[in-house]
């Protein structure tokens, strides 16, 4: 992880911490529009000095917590692979597009569809899930959505379908993505 300061570029963040995005948004409203946007290569201070003057400390110790806080959601794939094998397996989601999910995936797994998120959503909250991307950087919003619609057992599985073919299943292909954020 990164030391974390005023100073501290909050593209360097966003990279470091996966949820620092949502993180932001969701406490001080900062980055889901044009108006409260920010850039990369913008520190901490200048964020907060020009949003009504936030200490730079509280706004650290915000992304700190929710960087910990989603370090509890994250499964790694080992785990995962225990997961699918018990008495009562978890639904494997993924999150990726179909392109992707059509290209390389998981045996088992299910595409996540709006229809079946709906499915999900009227089915009981402690059904377990697991959610995966590519490489773990996006999971954890759509689990965000999750736990917000009351599925309190989603969880994510950690590095996505790339730590998977890495330590699980290398016979699945691995694969960069020429846009990826």
């Amino acid at each position: 992880m990164i030391n974390i300061d005023a100073t501290t570029a909050i593209g360097e963040i966003l990279d470091a911490y996966p949820g620092a995005r949502r993180a932001l948004f969701s406490r001080y409203h900062l980055g889901g529009c044009q108006s409260c946007g920010f850039s990369p290569n913008e520190s901490i201070e200048s964020l907060c000095a020009r949003n009504g003057g936030i200490p730079p400390e509280q706004m650290i110790e915000h992304l700190r917590q929710a960087h910990e806080h989603d370090q509890l959601l994250l499964l790694t794939p080992i785990v995962v692979k225990e997961l699918l094998g018990s008495e009562n397996p978890p639904v494997l989601l993924d999150c990726r597009t179909r392109e992707e999910h059509e290209a390389v995936t998981i045996t088992g797994c299910k595409f996540l569809t709006q229809e079946l998120q709906q499915q999900l959503f009227a089915t009981s909250p402690d059904q377990a899930i697991i959610l995966f991307d590519h490489q773990g950087k996006h999971a954890l919003d759509t689990c965000a959505w999750f736990l917000g619609h009351g599925m309190k057992n989603t969880r994510v599985m950690h590095g996505g379908i790339d730590a998977w073919s890495r330590d699980i299943d290398p016979s699945l292909p691995r694969y960069q993505l020429e846009i990826e954020s």
